[in-house]
C-alpha cells in the first residue's frame, strides 16, 4: 500500500515536471517566432538571445520532451500488450 502510494506520488511529480517542460518548450517556440519577426524588422537582440540559449537550454528541453513522449508511448503499449495477454490466459 505504501509502495503503491509512493509510486503514484513519484508519477505525479514526473508528470508535473514534464508538463512544465512542455509549456517551457511552447514558450520558447513562440519567443523564437517573435525573434524571427523582430529580425526582419532589424532588431537582432532577440534572435541573439535565442542563439545564446539554444544549446545549453532549449535543446535539452526538447530532448526531455521527446524522450518523455517516447517513454509514455512505449509504456502504454507495453501495458496494453500485457493486459491483452492476461485476458487470453
Amino acid at each position: 500500500m505504501i509502495k503503491e502510494n509512493n509510486q503514484n506520488k513519484l508519477k505525479q511529480i514526473i508528470d508535473n515536471l514534464l508538463l512544465i517542460n512542455l509549456f517551457t518548450v511552447i514558450f520558447f517556440a513562440i519567443f523564437f517566432i517573435f525573434a524571427i519577426i523582430m529580425q526582419f524588422n532589424g532588431i537582432f537582440i532577440f534572435i541573439n538571445f535565442i542563439q545564446i540559449v539554444w544549446n545549453p537550454l532549449i535543446v535539452p528541453l526538447i530532448t526531455i520532451l521527446i524522450f518523455g513522449a517516447l517513454v509514455n508511448g512505449i509504456s502504454s503499449w507495453w501495458k496494453r500488450k500485457l493486459l491483452s495477454q492476461e485476458e487470453d490466459i
